[in-house]
């Protein structure tokens, strides 16, 4: 069944149900082969005949132990890891907040905080690339972010994870968050006409069912935070964080789950919102 679990803790054990080699069997087509869990013996994909992986156990703990000698103490003194996954198993997230280490958003109208994150990603099954993103979490409504503009997030799905790259980001993920938290803030100074954000969303978001409901969703989140880009940005990423009736944004139920890795699409469709020309121009005018 789908996972969706959180603890806190300098490093998190892997849940029970994704700590489990992998094996191949050899299908009927001559250059394809299933993906087997080896705990349950279920089924969970087919690969081409050269895919092979590592299991979901050593990566992570691969990613843990290289936080653990590289980022210091102080930072990872309070860590909350929520692990999510989707296809059986076969996907995994694992989304870390380091909570000890924050920095405040204020508009005219509301204060928040906000804490850097560490998200990975592993799949068994060929259907991502395993790789490491940073971003940040709003304390007051949960909402996750990814850091660095859509181009960037979209070579990451594809390049694959690096040991040496991912050390380095650690090296610098303490002052890259802080520059993410002062642009933020920027756009917490940079007003918005209210008249102007429907035609912005409808600018940005394609289709018209979803763009009504954004624009319903900016004007719930200018209420409380004002009339200002990070607004905007607040209910882009409410989209992203959740979606049930408190959003209008529910999901279809296909029955194939895929609910952990839909949610994590919309991340990165925000980001590509975020890094669309109408969304920077705000920031330019």
């Amino acid at each position: 069944m789908p996972l969706d679990t959180t603890t806190t803790t300098t490093l998190s054990p892997l849940p029970t149900d994704i700590d489990f080699g992998v094996a191949f069997e050899q299908t009927k087509v001559r250059d394809k082969k299933y993906v087997v869990n080896q705990v349950t013996g279920d089924y969970l994909g087919v690969v081409g005949s050269n895919f092979n992986c590592a299991s979901h156990t050593d990566f992570f703990e691969q990613v843990q132990s290289t936080m653990t000698e590289t980022l210091s103490d102080k930072d990872l003194r309070n860590v909350s890891t929520s692990w999510r996954t989707s296809k059986n198993n076969a996907w995994v997230m694992m989304d870390s907040t380091l909570k000890d280490v924050e920095s405040t958003i204020t508009t005219s109208k509301h204060t928040t905080v906000i804490n850097p994150r560490i998200i990975a990603l592993h799949g068994v099954d060929g259907s991502c690339s395993n790789q490491v993103f940073f971003g940040q979490i709003d304390a007051f409504c949960t909402n996750g972010m990814i850091a660095g503009d859509y181009e960037q997030v979209r070579r990451k799905n594809t390049s694959g994870f690096n040991l040496n790259t991912f050390i380095d980001k650690l090296r610098d993920s303490r002052v890259e968050f802080y520059q993410e938290a002062e642009k933020m803030q920027k756009w917490a100074d940079t007003k918005i006409s209210i008249a102007y954000v429907e035609d912005l969303i409808n600018s940005i978001v394609k289709t018209p069912r979803k763009a009504e409901r954004m624009v319903a969703l900016c004007n719930s989140e200018i209420s409380t935070r004002g009339n200002n880009v990070f607004s905007i940005y607040s209910a882009f990423t409410n989209y992203a964080s959740y979606a049930d009736e408190r959003n209008g944004f529910s999901l279809r139920n296909t029955g194939n789950d895929t609910r952990s890795l839909s949610m994590w699409n919309r991340e990165q469709e925000v980001s590509k919102w975020v890094s669309s020309k109408p969304f920077q121009a705000l920031l330019a005018a």
